[in-house]
């Protein structure tokens, strides 16, 4: 066994800082293992959320040497351990302690997208019928095991503090599954426009190059509901077919 050096962020929303631990490590252990090893031999009031330890779950989510990952997923002899690694919890939301963070916001953010509504199903049998390929489209975004790495890395919520006007990649993605289900007819370009702000991202690919499930986010999601917005909102040709109409 070897040791390594952590630096490991403690305190709550009214102030903390870095302390310093060093913990024996061993092959083929990553940065949760390091994180309980430190809580169960110097720290046992370490507050840190995990649950599945698989990748699965998305509950570890932390910042460690200053980027978004998984702590049960970074392996540590993938970090340079000659300097100390530095685990810190997630910048856009709340700290509650440690690193432990209220991640709550999203679920509320969850609870006011429209939700799927199905056309009525083909009227010679009573089925619903749909080609596989559109199928395949969406299955990409049921990947997400919402671990808000995205939501973290976003500029938009990270520096800017817009939660109350810009719903984050993590939900954009969720609505790009709905609006691509071959069935589903509910409308919501109004409201990507509006409420959920997706005109504040600018296509940085932040929230892609973290997504622990290589959802490609920004050209598969994102992009594809800007396309939308701008076709029903500011595309001239259908404005003036719109006037006409009405």
């Amino acid at each position: 066994m070897t040791q390594a050096a952590f630096q490991i962020w403690r305190g709550t929303a009214a102030g903390g800082k870095f302390l310093n631990y060093k913990t024996e490590i061993s092959e083929g252990m990553v940065v949760l293992d390091a994180v309980h090893k430190v809580q169960a031999e110097q720290a046992p009031d370490l507050a840190v959320r995990w649950n599945c330890k698989a990748g699965k779950c998305g509950s570890c989510s932390a910042e460690i040497n200053g980027k978004p990952r998984l702590m049960c997923m970074t392996r540590l002899n993938e970090l340079p351990l000659e300097r100390p690694v530095v685990v810190e919890p997630m910048k856009s939301f709340p700290l509650i302690r440690d690193l432990v963070t209220d991640v709550s916001w999203n679920y509320r953010v969850k609870q006011q997208i429209k939700k799927f509504k199905p056309r009525p199903p083909d009227a010679e049998d009573g089925t619903w019928r749909m080609y596989q390929e559109d199928v395949d489209r969406v299955q990409e975004f049921r990947k997400c095991i919402e671990c808000f790495l995205c939501q973290n890395v976003c500029h938009v919520l990270r520096e800017h503090q817009l939660h109350d006007q810009f719903i984050g990649p993590r939900f954009f993605v969720h609505v790009a599954a709905l609006e691509m289900h071959p069935l589903d007819t509910e409308r919501r370009t109004e409201e990507l426009k509006t409420a959920n702000g997706i005109g504040y991202c600018n296509i940085t690919k932040c929230c892609t190059k973290v997504c622990p499930e290589n959802i490609t986010i920004t050209d598969n999601a994102i992009i594809p509901l800007k396309e939308r917005v701008v076709d029903e909102f500011y595309d001239p040709i259908r404005r003036l077919f719109a006037r006409f109409r009405s």
